[in-house]
């Protein structure tokens, strides 16, 4: 069997200087003329950061007898230039240093087609998550009631807001139904033909749909089954629809509802109740959102889109209790897509008094140009300050106008608050005792004990 070695592609023989003596080019680069190297310092032909790592080699080699693998840019005589890895050694007595080397071009390709690889990857990555995204909004926006079943156990994968209606499970049960199995769901006279349907339409490709009664109230539906192929095992797509009710139809009247009206209306506007959950919505809250079906936001908090949940509600129930009313209530508006929404919310309703409702409009401001009430004192105590340089040291001058910006938010967010210390404390992102020192230094204490509030 042949011994196949592998041959460097430069052989440079130097003196201890790192001067060229001699030079052996493999076939690979046969054709570059190596005596306009001889003479020359091997520096010299080295383009940039390269020149650092040759004098390294050349001292390492001088003083340990080999120096490590060292890679550099090699410029050739005619031009060329290769990614080349170099060691050098020394010969023995005054003979000089032997420099080795390979070409990395062919690793330098490989590596380029790597990351384009992974590039490519991390596109088609995205446009899953984006495919996936779409996918989440038609089935949670489809008015059909749909079920995704594992075609193996009958467990349940997965069931829009209006299958979860349908079975009678509460919205926040949504997680929790996943892995539970259908059939203890049905009425048990009709369990063994939904269970001939599935196995006709696994056997089959498809099967006429059956009615099957479902929920506390037993209400009629009409099942029909799809077969999906699907990881890691086949999958029984469920369409639920009503059966046997006759919807008579709608009887308009000249003028439009109320919630006709609020439906048509631009702003967001939501009805929600003492405990900030939704009871309803119209399109623009939809919108603002960004979710598609009602059924996702009906019975969920407000909260869980604001930019603070529990300090934004709090404050905003805090200022319904004392005053019945609240005006242009500033804060962020985080939708499901991951956009944010500067809105001002208004509400009013019933806390104490049946029926408990509230109703919360939530006006999107973010192309508006905002103009902060108080601006125009912080901008004149900032301007005395400004007149102080050149009288004052500059680091006094940083503390004074800290202590200023300081001020004008703390007195801001108890006027948000309404005068509530606690609340204030959590607009600020400041503890309690914080919050009582910043109004200790500043001499505020008086202000927040004059706003008429609930003791904290």
């Amino acid at each position: 069997m042949a011994n196949v070695t592998s041959q460097p592609d430069v052989t440079i023989l130097l003196d201890l200087e790192g001067v060229i003596r001699e030079v052996t080019f493999s076939s690979t680069i046969a054709d570059e003329n190596a005596e306009t190297w001889l003479g020359r310092s091997w520096v010299e032909t080295v383009e940039g950061p390269g020149t650092a790592n040759v004098k390294r080699m050349v001292e390492d080699a001088r003083a340990t007898g080999i120096s490590a693998f060292r890679q550099v840019t090699q410029r050739f005589p005619s031009g060329l230039e290769l990614p080349m890895e170099y060691t050098t050694v020394l010969l023995g007595g005054r003979a000089g240093l032997l420099a080795i080397g390979k070409n990395l071009q062919a690793i330098a390709e490989l590596q380029s087609r790597l990351i384009t690889a992974q590039q490519t990857m991390e596109r088609d990555y995205w446009k899953l998550r984006e495919v996936e995204t779409r996918y989440r909004l038609i089935f949670d926006a489809s008015n059909d009631a749909v079920v995704l079943l594992r075609a193996s156990n009958l467990r349940i994968l997965e069931a829009n807001p209006a299958a979860m209606q349908a079975l009678d499970l509460s919205p926040q049960a949504r997680d929790g139904v996943a892995g539970r199995e259908l059939i203890p769901e049905l009425d048990p006279a009709e369990r063994d033909s939904v269970q001939a349907m599935l196995l006709r339409v696994r056997e089959q490709g498809k099967a006429p749909g059956i009615i099957v009664h479902l929920g506390r109230k037993r209400k009629p539906w009409t099942v029909r089954a799809t077969l999906m192929t699907a990881e890691p095992g086949p999958v029984f797509l469920l369409q639920l629809a009503p059966a046997g009710i006759l919807q008579p139809p709608a009887v308009r009247s000249d003028s439009l509802s109320i919630e006709e009206l609020m439906e048509k209306a631009p702003d967001a506007f939501v009805v929600i109740d003492p405990d900030g959950i939704i009871k309803w919505a119209n399109r623009a809250f939809l919108d603002l959102v960004e979710i598609g079906s009602k059924r996702s936001v009906i019975g969920e908090a407000l909260a869980r889109w604001l930019w603070r949940p529990g300090a934004d509600l709090a404050v905003l129930l805090a200022h319904l209790q004392g005053n019945q009313v609240v005006r242009l209530f500033s804060t962020t508006l985080h939708s499901e897509l991951g956009t944010d929404a500067e809105v001002e919310i208004s509400a009013a309703g019933n806390i104490d008094t049946e029926p408990r409702l509230i109703g919360v409009l939530l006006r999107d401001v973010s192309r508006r140009l905002l103009v902060n009430s108080g601006s125009d004192n912080l901008r004149e105590s900032l301007g005395s300050i400004s007149e102080q340089v050149g009288k004052t040291p500059l680091r006094k001058l940083v503390r004074n106008t800290v202590g200023v910006v300081e001020q004008h938010y703390v007195k801001a967010a108890l006027s948000l608050a309404n005068g509530n210390r606690t609340a204030a404390a959590e607009i600020l992102g400041l503890s309690r005792q914080s919050l009582y020192a910043k109004l200790n230094r500043y001499g505020l204490e008086g202000d927040a004990d004059a706003v008429p509030v609930e003791s904290d």
